[in-house]
């Protein structure tokens, strides 16, 4: 290969990475002027301090494994209800009935979004264990489940919502087949609920008491500006085949320049994830970790899915239980605007707008992303009223 050549390579490699840094965050944006003021070695030294001493996505459960239709394996880990003393352990040991036994506890499935891992629930996690059972899973190609069987090889087929539904019902069987269930879903999790109840309505009418959707969208993802202009949004759609056709073919080429890339990349992440100047460093370098933890080629075979979403008619199976429809009023991703038109196709739907918070609002502002859940929890009888949920969480189980 010629010098120019290389370079050349290597410079479409550097745009690539920014440019699927853009596409992970939500879209292009400037750095901010901060990030400037300080050597890049000083940051790269602050970032493994953060990496050393956050405690964010620690939290490890049962582990199990389900496997989808495509045969691609899932990942998931369940929180099991603590083992609480018996009230009534000291008094006379009653009969029991032969053959009945105890009903199944109801499970919240939270499911995460897109080049994030089950370790985004961190604080909601964390303030649950031991009050319900939780199952926390990483959809197909993120986190620790394995890449997608489907889009691997010549015969490779592109990633739809409706796979991920496919997948979600793959993990229910596996880690809760029976009992009432609570679906929890942010972003592209959302979308994976919403597919699920298009393909499974009667699972959802049998099993789901209650449903929380937070920073999604049931469709008309191609219309959003990512706060730019109309030129830059149209810049960014422009470049994008090119983009997705340099990763599928120099993916590791491509991961490279992202790593050169490290500090714009961190920048957009900040930007498009949150909006609260206040962020904790620790919070913002765990949610960059996530992201970077996502190969560029996973990013590429999944992104194109997002522009034919459409599940508004599937939202009508949520419609008979209670919702809890959450976003952040600056989130730039999957902008309120879209999670008010989902409460309006839901009576029962609890509409809150978390004002200062961008598209990673339960890491933003976990207070009141679990405050409202825990309240949904409450009155669908999945958590007693009145139980002690720290909403902010915690990374020791109660009592230990």
């Amino acid at each position: 290969m010629s010098r120019d050549a290389a370079a050349g390579n290597w410079s479409r490699a550097g745009v690539a990475g920014v440019a699927i840094g853009v596409i992970a965050a939500g879209a292009a944006a400037g750095i901010a002027m901060d990030r400037l003021a300080v050597g890049r070695g000083m940051r790269k030294k602050a970032r493994l301090a953060l990496d050393a001493t956050g405690p964010y996505g620690a939290l490890r459960g049962a582990p199990g494994k389900a496997v989808a239709d495509d045969g691609t394996q899932l990942y998931y880990e369940t929180d099991e209800l603590d083992d609480l003393p018996d009230p009534a352990a000291d008094a006379p040991r009653r009969r029991r009935l032969f053959g009945r036994k105890a009903p199944a506890p109801v499970t919240v499935v939270f499911s995460h979004g897109y080049c994030l891992n089950q370790d985004s629930w961190h604080f909601q996690r964390a303030a649950l264990r031991g009050l319900v059972r939780t199952v926390h899973w990483d959809q197909r190609s993120h986190g620790r489940s394995g890449r997608g069987v489907a889009q691997r090889g010549p015969g490779a087929v592109p990633v739809t919502i409706e796979q991920l539904g496919r997948d979600l019902k793959a993990v229910i069987d596996a880690a809760a087949p029976e009992g009432p269930l609570v679906l929890v879903g942010h972003s592209m999790g959302g979308m994976t609920m919403m597919a699920l109840a298009d393909q499974y309505p009667e699972l959802v009418r049998e099993r789901v008491v209650a449903v929380a959707l937070v920073g999604t969208s049931s469709g008309r993802l191609g219309e959003v500006n990512y706060g730019l202009p109309v030129a830059g949004v149209n810049a960014v759609r422009r470049v994008l085949p090119g983009v997705l056709k340099a990763l599928g073919s120099q993916p590791e080429l491509v991961e490279r320049g992202r790593r050169a890339s490290a500090d714009l990349f961190a920048g957009l992440i900040k930007r498009y994830s949150f909006s609260s100047k206040d962020v904790d460093p620790a919070v913002a370098r765990f949610a960059e970790r996530m992201i970077e933890g996502t190969p560029i080629d996973v990013v590429a075979e999944f992104y194109p899915a997002f522009a034919d979403h459409d599940k508004t008619g599937a939202l009508a199976e949520f419609r008979e239980v209670p919702a809890l429809v959450l976003a952040g009023e600056s989130d730039l991703v999957t902008p309120s605007t879209h999670s008010e038109a989902i409460a309006d196709l839901l009576p029962d739907a609890e509409l809150v707008l978390v004002p200062d918070a961008g598209h990673l609002v339960m890491l933003e502002h976990p207070e009141v992303v679990t405050d409202r859940l825990a309240d949904l929890l409450t009155r669908a009888g999945a958590v007693p009223a009145g139980a002690n949920v720290d909403p902010h969480g915690s990374t020791a189980r109660p009592g230990g």
